[in-house]
């Protein structure tokens, strides 16, 4: 994997909120993230698959739960997880048009490895999330399927790159290149430690209102461009998956991954119109069996007193993620010519003692 810069190798620290080791999603035990990224004339896009465990999800499911802010989105399987409060499919993410063949892609997988592990499979619920990259892919020529799904699992690590790679590749955030992005933060519950992580897939915002600590940087870079504020609106999409260790229901886990809306809010976001803002969580601490021989099932859940940590470190997580995404991404150019600038070359040009945007 390339060596990254990060929002914090610039000096750049959100909240008070202690970090797991890699600051990433992948801090929570168990959880990988796979890439498969297309960057060819007319295509910039690809499928990012966050795998919770190494084990049959559908004979083990996690628990899970939903949640949407704004509803201008294609989303797969969510009716389901709010239902039933579980997951039992990897959670893809990919672009808009191509939700319906990743979702085929996933329910093959899983096909394939409960027929190798003869567990009956007669009904899934692959769970697959979007934003629409079509200012830089040719989006209906559908270049997603199996294929590329598989090798997205295949090369699932704990250290996985960020910016416009995999679901990334073709997504514009805050009128800069957007991609994935990922953050993590600890919280210690009767002397044990949990670990909430956030990955997102960042397509939305508008430039004039971005922000950093209160900093209006948005328009300090329109500024420099001697470009007018006021002609942007708040859309494009955000996809937020939200992974703990925390033993919580998914009631709990609705409650906590609301919180990535007050992210996304201190960074400028007012979730327009034309914004589809969504957030799946999941568990890896209970483990629903399937299918459940008892009728009772025991499982372990943290006082909702305790979930005031929670609340702030996913808002944390959530924010930061966002800027992860932001500068790990590089500059690139949409089909119509124009070109789009990454926040890390403003952000270098500071540290370098240039001119600041």
């Amino acid at each position: 994997m390339k060596n990254q810069k990060r929002i914090r190798d610039f000096g750049i620290v959100i909240g008070t909120g202690k970090t797991g080791e890699r600051n990433k999603i992948s801090d929570v035990p168990g959880v990988t993230v796979g890439h498969y990224t297309v960057r060819t004339e007319g295509h910039r896009t690809g499928v990012t698959v966050i795998h919770p465990c190494e084990d049959n999800m559908f004979r083990s499911k996690l628990v899970a739960a939903s949640y949407v802010m704004n509803g201008f989105g294609k989303t797969a399987g969510l009716v389901q997880v709010d239902e039933l409060g579980s997951l039992e499919t990897p959670i893809a993410l990919t672009n808009t048009l191509n939700v319906g063949l990743v979702s085929d892609a996933l329910v093959e997988y899983m096909r394939q490895w409960c027929e190798r592990e003869k567990v009956p499979l007669r009904s899934i619920n692959p769970v697959v999330g979007e934003c629409n990259d079509a200012g830089m892919n040719r989006i209906g020529e559908r270049v997603i399927g199996f294929k590329q799904v598989m090798q997205a699992i295949q090369s699932r690590t704990p250290d996985f790159e960020e910016g416009n790679v995999g679901a990334g590749t073709g997504t514009i955030c805050h009128g800069l290149k957007g991609g994935i992005g990922s953050a993590s933060r600890t919280m210690v519950i009767a002397g044990k430690t949990y670990t909430i992580g956030v990955l997102v897939q960042s397509n939305h915002g508008c430039l004039s209102r971005l922000q950093i600590g209160g900093r209006m940087i948005g328009q300090e870079i329109l500024a420099a461009r001697a470009a007018e504020a006021g002609k942007e609106s708040d859309q494009g999409s955000i996809m937020m998956i939200v992974g703990t260790d925390l033993p919580v229901t998914d009631r709990q886990l609705k409650r906590i991954i609301r919180r990535c809306a007050a992210g996304l809010a201190h960074l400028g976001s007012y979730f327009g119109h034309g914004s589809g803002d969504v957030m799946i969580g999941f568990s890896t601490a209970n483990r629903i069996f399937s299918p459940a021989i008892p009728c009772l099932i025991s499982c372990q859940m943290i006082n909702e007193s305790a979930l005031e940590q929670a609340f702030e470190w996913t808002a944390e997580a959530t924010e930061e993620a966002v800027l992860n995404s932001l500068v790990c991404a590089e500059a690139d150019v949409m089909l119509s010519g124009k070109r789009v600038e990454s926040l890390r070359t403003y952000l270098e040009m500071e540290q370098s003692g240039g001119k600041r945007p």
